[in-house]
């Protein structure tokens, strides 16, 4: 599967606000999102950027401490060299960019094998959201937004005491399920160290590496936080 990394970018840029509500621009030829909800700052991206391409936003992310510059590349140590010039540090390096063919996703609705669990499926603003409870605690959730023929899958949690159990594979199956109700082709995401094995058990291949870089010293999950 030959893929236009700029163009998936754009893409799960575009999903991925759709899922947090935040609104986006462009910054040069790369998409940018406004973090309405964490850091009230601009986050921008870019998929091997040029060394031009890369001084430019590396200056305009500077400016403000809770900027950040999120690179999709598969060269991380070029980039964390480059950072170090404008003032920025590698916050995350070890999340990564991955995409399935949704035709190799099961399609129906899945169904829980504890009794104890149940489990809710809802649509608000575009965004559809799935999510397991034990009683009144929140065991698993995720959501999904449609961009085109591709679903980009955001926030794919289970909580710490509810771990090992398959509900992570069982909410990507709900929101798998509901994103059929569209005319999707591919799924894309970004995924952590964590995130990855459950991913690439279902099936799910990398794209690319993701290196996140700012001028704080803050980390971040861009597929959680």
């Amino acid at each position: 599967m030959v893929e236009d990394i700029t163009g998936l970018l754009e893409v799960w840029v575009a999903g991925w606000a759709g899922c947090r509500g935040y609104s986006t621009a462009k910054e040069g030829r790369f998409p940018a999102a406004l973090r309405a909800d964490t850091s009230g700052e601009w986050e921008y991206f870019a998929s091997e950027p040029t060394d031009d391409e890369f001084a430019a936003l590396a200056a305009k992310t500077a400016e403000v401490p809770p900027r950040v510059l999120t690179i999709l590349t598969n060269d991380i140590a070029r980039y964390s060299a480059m950072a170090g010039r404008y003032g920025l540090n590698v916050t995350s390096d070890s999340q990564t960019m991955m995409i399935v063919d949704m035709e190799t996703q099961d399609a129906e609705d899945p169904w829980l094998s504890d009794d104890d669990l149940s489990v809710s499926t809802w649509e608000e603003n575009g965004v559809h959201y799935a999510e397991v409870r034990s009683g009144d605690s929140v065991a698993a959730s995720g959501r999904v937004f449609v961009v085109g023929d591709t679903a980009v899958f955001d926030k794919i949690i289970t909580e710490p005491g509810f771990q090992r159990r398959g509900l992570g594979s069982f909410i990507m199956r709900a929101l798998a399920a509901k994103a059929f109700e569209h005319d999707v082709q591919e799924g894309l995401l970004l995924a952590s160290v964590d995130g990855q094995k459950l991913y690439s058990h279902l099936g799910w291949t990398t794209v690319s590496r993701v290196l996140m870089l700012s001028a704080s010293q803050d980390g971040s999950d861009l597929s959680l936080s």
